[in-house]
């Protein structure tokens, strides 16, 4: 059974809501974490489509942070902040492992064998084609950041 922390939620005057949550760095986690991001996704307004892609990022993001940022589990925490806007939803992942560099990520074979596939950086692509904006920060003070944003669809 895992247990998460809320740390805060808050509803300002212009319309943002943000809530967060602190998730223990674990592969049992992931289905809280998605329940999670998938009710703040209804929130601001994401269709069935956007829901899902939101938890399939997020799902893929996590599971990276527990297998590259720390190098298993139980070696760290994961701390998910939502935010909802008018426009759609951010969702931040904040975690205190090892980074890395993004840009150096190979791209995969899309179209190649499956067999051709090598698993490195598909998780990643997925990512970036899922969400409309994926932006990486790293601070050796703050952590590693990875804001992830959805936007309603017009």
């Amino acid at each position: 059974m895992t247990m998460s922390l809320l740390l805060s939620g808050i509803f300002s005057t212009n319309q943002v809501y943000m809530k967060t949550k602190l998730f223990p760095g674990r592969y049992e986690s992931l289905e809280e974490i998605s329940r999670f991001v998938v009710q703040e996704a209804e929130k601001a307004g994401l269709d069935e489509n956007a829901q899902y892609s939101v938890e399939l990022a997020v799902d893929e993001a996590c599971t990276n942070i527990i297998e590259h940022a720390y190098g298993g589990e139980d070696k760290g925490k994961i701390e998910c902040i939502c935010t909802i806007t008018g426009e759609g939803l951010t969702v931040e992942l904040v975690d205190h492992g090892r980074s890395f560099n993004p840009k150096k990520v190979p791209k995969p074979k899309i179209g190649a064998k499956l067999s051709e596939v090598k698993s490195r950086g598909a998780g990643l692509y997925l990512i970036m084609n899922l969400m409309d904006e994926v932006h990486f920060d790293f601070s050796k003070d703050k952590g590693n950041r990875l804001t992830m944003v959805k936007k309603k669809e017009k």
